[in-house]
């Protein structure tokens, strides 16, 4: 507490009212919290140099906020007390100027939070943080150059590669971490580089909004899908707009919604879009469509994905969607002929596509491999079925895909009416052990009540 106001804080006010920016606007700007900005606005609370640079970049101040702290800035207090705010955190580096962070999951996409300076290392790790880490200030950022927006290409590229053999639960943390980070980079850079910051953090967070909706969470996966649409805009790219129609259009596929899925993915179809997007766009058409059961739409719409899907030029950059099917197109028409009612035209075309993945693509493995088994047991192949199922299922369990094992239940389902086959009885206590985590997969375990195996229901 000080005597009188600093007088930062009712310029830092004024600057805010006049660009008409909320106090919560601001937080989410600059990722301090609300309380925090108050108590700076109201003079309670001395701004850290970090919070002062990047206030003054997103209210376009030209370096009034900078000159006006540098210019009035008290000596720092001596002895053993409480550290100041122009003092490093505990921990930190000589000369490092930084600030620790804390992070957590929630509902809503999870949150993240700066910790006051004066918190002691102790208390954070009492405080059960899910993450701590040290996040460099503005001049540090500013300082790393254009090698910050390489390294971060390349790291989302292993995030990628891990997120296909790992549960997302593992990822999510890590992610959610880099999106954060992102954001904050950018404000720390000129024009340009910003941009392109900008423009990998709404990669990350569409990426986080995919593993979200692996784990179930369909609200969740929309909410981070809406995240990732303003950080491109806020980059200048407002393509990603459309994208986020293509991942809407792929929940409402999963909860069975043809005539939502289809228009999600037409309005993401438009002249003037990137390629690529216009490409998944009319892939996710054809599968509302083969859901519906429209035979001749669906062809129409799988003939526009191989030709804007072909068009697409590779710029290095992070690939929207997926990147391990060597011809996306080929594979959907696998998909869809199952939903058209031909299973064995499905799992020919689906055995050729599959043949192509990468031996890592396990999440890709899993997904499509269940969907040829399912393909091959409503053909009548179910032996055929339980022989790709079974060598399939260790996979399925590490990816650990609410999308995957929504697959899984109908093929359980399939099976069920073909348990007097020996090979679906020794089957049974796996697949239940899949489609329900948290239950032992042991041999005389008995499914619970809603397993799709149990004798007690009717399909």
């Amino acid at each position: 507490m000080h005597d009188r106001p600093l007088p930062f804080g009712p310029e830092l006010r004024r600057l805010r009212l006049r660009a008409g920016w909320t106090l919560t606007r601001l937080a989410g700007a600059v990722h301090y919290s609300k309380s925090q900005l108050s108590k700076v606005e109201r003079g309670l609370k001395r701004p850290s140099p970090t919070l002062v640079r990047l206030c003054d970049e997103v209210l376009c101040a030209g370096g009034a906020l900078n000159g006006l702290v540098a210019a009035q800035q008290p000596e720092e207090p001596v002895g053993d007390g409480a550290a100041s705010a122009g003092r490093p955190p505990e921990g930190a580096r000589d000369g490092e100027e930084g600030e620790v962070w804390l992070m957590g999951m929630a509902p809503d996409g999870g949150w993240f939070r700066p910790v006051p300076r004066s918190m002691a290392r102790r208390e954070v790790m009492a405080a059960g943080a899910a993450s701590v880490f040290l996040l460099p200030g503005a001049g540090a950022a500013r300082a790393e150059g254009s090698g910050v927006v390489a390294a971060a290409r390349s790291l989302f590229g292993e995030y990628r590669r891990i997120g296909q053999t790992s549960s997302p639960a593992l990822l999510l943390p890590a992610l959610i971490a880099q999106t954060h980070s992102l954001r904050g980079l950018a404000a720390a850079h000129e024009r340009r580089t910003r941009a392109q910051l900008l423009g990998l953090a709404a990669r990350y967070a569409e990426y986080v909004g995919w593993l979200v909706q692996e784990t179930g969470d369909n609200a969740g996966a929309v909410w981070w899908t809406d995240q990732a649409v303003q950080l491109a805009e806020a980059g200048g790219d407002r393509s990603l707009t459309a994208y986020a129609s293509v991942r809407r259009g792929l929940v409402s596929l999963y909860q069975g919604d043809a005539a939502a899925t289809v228009a999600l993915a037409a309005a993401a179809q438009k002249t003037g879009l990137p390629w690529r997007i216009r490409g998944l766009a009319a892939q996710r058409e054809a599968q509302g469509h083969a859901l519906a059961g429209d035979f001749d739409a669906c062809m129409r719409a799988l003939d526009r994905t191989r030709d804007w899907l072909s068009r697409e030029p590779s710029d290095g950059g992070p690939v929207i969607g997926t990147s391990h099917l060597r011809d996306p197109a080929a594979m959907a028409a696998g998909w869809c002929l199952r939903d058209l009612g031909d299973p064995a035209g499905a799992a020919a075309e689906l055995d050729r596509e599959i043949a192509a993945l990468p031996p890592h693509a396990d999440r890709s493995h899993a997904r499509y491999g269940v969907r040829r088994a399912l393909a091959y047991a409503e053909a009548g192949e179910v032996e055929h079925a339980c022989s790709l199922l079974e060598s399939l299922l260790p996979t399925v369990d590490s990816v650990d895909s609410a999308t995957v094992r929504s697959d899984l239940a109908q093929l359980a389902h399939v099976l069920r009416r073909h348990r007097t086959l020996r090979a679906v009885r020794a089957l049974e206590p796996r697949v239940a052990a899949s489609l329900h985590p948290a239950a032992p997969a042991v041999g005389g375990h008995t499914p619970p009540s809603d397993s799709p195996f149990d004798s007690r229901g009717k399909d």
